[in-house]
């Protein structure tokens, strides 16, 4: 086994290193399945963009890629369950169900090819890409949830372990063992303003993609996109400002959606990846100013609508305006307009990194960087743990079962562990696999869903003093409850957020003995 540098942090190093010891005491199948988690484990974060057709989920792929590349329009394309991640050469593999592979070259675009060949043999696509963001970060574009055909929906869980499949990673793994490794550690779902109370049940279908445990507030979160579409008259409050609309709208999605997810941002998708991707030119610029130049009363009539817009007399040709608005949507070219109204001497790159700004991906990127990338050592180690108990689990042999199982206990039991046992209790409380009372559940989310301690212990700004005392009071608190009033299941969550508590004490006593 390799040193715990290679790992996203200590967790991952301990868990690779619990599997290595693992290895020689069960048998082949089993320890295939071992050593696939410890290559995932020495692998990026893996993200899935999940959300029903048409979401938008591949266009807001692509802004986050930073390239145009996954195909955009309904076709074979996005049937297929496609894996971006970094490589030193661009290229795309076609995974077939049997197991073989197929290098193909993006098309003369840069994209992914619209014609594959037999679709029906085809289990899914891995795309490799020289682009920097991906060495930290593999994404998963999936096939719309609840409106393709089955055989997509089969690919698609397939392939993020939701069910029983092939993999085609190794032909020493079984079954089960493929389908427990197969799927990413976290989850971006999408959501329009036509959210459903069932897109809640759409998240808990994506339950494998985060390796057997329920997708919650720690690893996944959710976008509005097509934001900039939202009639703001439709929302109260809104004042008239269509990104309030969508501010307020992300807010009561949220109350809908939680505590499956950490928050709900809004985001122009369309917008974002014109911008991001280098679609947007020097061209589109020129056309703008020009556009900015016409008389107020001529521009407003003309971005009330779309097909006005396009067909509206001015000098600015109606192709260079469809080509626009195929862009930027006319949110977009009004926030561009007003920019360059603003600053006429306004440059396409400064043009660009306004339009990037109004689209609301940077507040998505940063939302990504606090909920996954920071917690990337946990989520990947405790996604580690579920791989390596359902490998076990699939084992005929009981002995061997037992070992794993002794095993995992000794590394939980560990101090430094302990964020695996608070990510396990806030999973079991977020899936109401054991029910708590409101106040007592939302405490364990607080604690168990965020890395800073002023947030955990619900008191920001407060001094270093008043956050000790906190912490050991409710330290207390929890131990009590645990012991009197607590059922069984709630007893064993009980221990484990006494714990928590208690370490959080004492790194407020290292430091304020270090402050003296």
């Amino acid at each position: 086994m390799a040193g715990q540098q290679q790992f996203s942090g200590p967790l991952s190093g301990a868990v690779a290193q619990l599997c290595a010891s693992l290895e020689p005491q069960v048998g082949p199948r089993t320890a295939a399945g071992l050593r696939e988690v410890v290559r995932r484990l020495r692998s990026p974060l893996q993200v899935a963009v999940a959300g029903r057709i048409k979401s938008g989920k591949s266009t807001l792929v692509n802004a986050l890629i930073g390239r145009r590349v996954a195909p955009t329009d309904i076709g074979e394309c996005t049937r297929l369950v496609t894996r971006f991640s970094y490589g030193t050469v661009d290229r795309v593999e076609l995974v077939y169900t049997d197991g073989n592979r197929r290098i193909i070259p993006f098309d003369a675009d840069g994209m992914i090819p619209a014609e594959l060949g037999d679709f029906s043999t085809i289990s899914h696509l891995e795309a490799y890409l020289t682009n920097a963001v991906l060495a930290n970060l593999t994404v998963i574009d999936t096939p719309g949830l609840g409106s393709l055909d089955a055989a997509s929906v089969q690919r698609t869980e397939a392939i993020l372990g939701t069910e029983a499949g092939e993999s085609g990673e190794s032909d020493e793994l079984d079954r089960a063992s493929a389908s427990a490794v197969a799927g990413a550690e976290a989850v971006l779902y999408v959501v329009t303003q036509g959210v459903r109370a069932d897109d809640q049940h759409a998240i808990a279908a994506f339950t494998a993609a985060t390796a057997s445990r329920d997708a919650g507030p720690v690893n996944a979160i959710a976008v509005l996109n097509k934001a900039d579409t939202i009639p703001p008259e439709s929302v109260e409050g809104a004042d008239g400002d269509v990104w309030e609309a969508a501010r307020k709208l992300a807010g009561s999605q949220a109350d809908v959606l939680k505590p499956r997810v950490a928050d709900v941002l809004p985001v122009a998708g369309l917008i974002a990846e014109s911008a991001e991707t280098g679609t947007f030119t020097s061209g589109d610029a020129d056309a703008l100013h020009r556009l900015a130049e016409l008389d107020d009363a001529d521009l407003e009539t003309m971005l009330i609508a779309g097909d006005i817009f396009t067909s509206w007399e001015c000098e600015v040709p109606a192709g260079v305006r469809a080509r626009l608005l195929e862009k930027l949507e006319l949110y977009g070219i009004r926030k561009a307009v007003d920019a360059i109204r603003a600053r006429p001497g306004i440059s396409a790159g400064e043009l660009r990194r306004t339009l990037l700004a109004a689209s609301g991906l940077p507040e998505v990127r940063d939302k990504l960087g606090k909920v996954f990338a920071t917690r990337a050592d946990g989520i990947k180690a405790a996604a580690a743990l579920a791989s390596v108990t359902a490998i076990a689990q699939a084992s005929g042999d009981h002995g061997e079962r037992q070992r794993v199982h002794d095993a995992i206990e000794v590394l939980l039991a560990k101090p430094e562990a302990h964020q695996l046992r608070l990510l396990e209790a806030l999973t079991l409380v977020v899936s109401s696999a054991v029910a708590m009372p409101d106040d007592l559940a939302e405490e364990i989310l607080r604690v168990g869903g965020n890395v800073d301690i002023e947030t955990q212990l619900g008191m920001p700004g407060a001094g270093l003093e008043q956050l000790t005392a906190h912490a050991l009071e409710r330290a207390g608190w929890w131990r009590s409850f645990s012991t009197f009033g607590a059922t069984p299941a709630q007893s064993r969550i009980a221990h484990v957020v006494h714990r928590a508590y208690f370490l959080i004490w004492q790194e407020l006593r290292t430091r304020a003995g270090v402050s003296r």
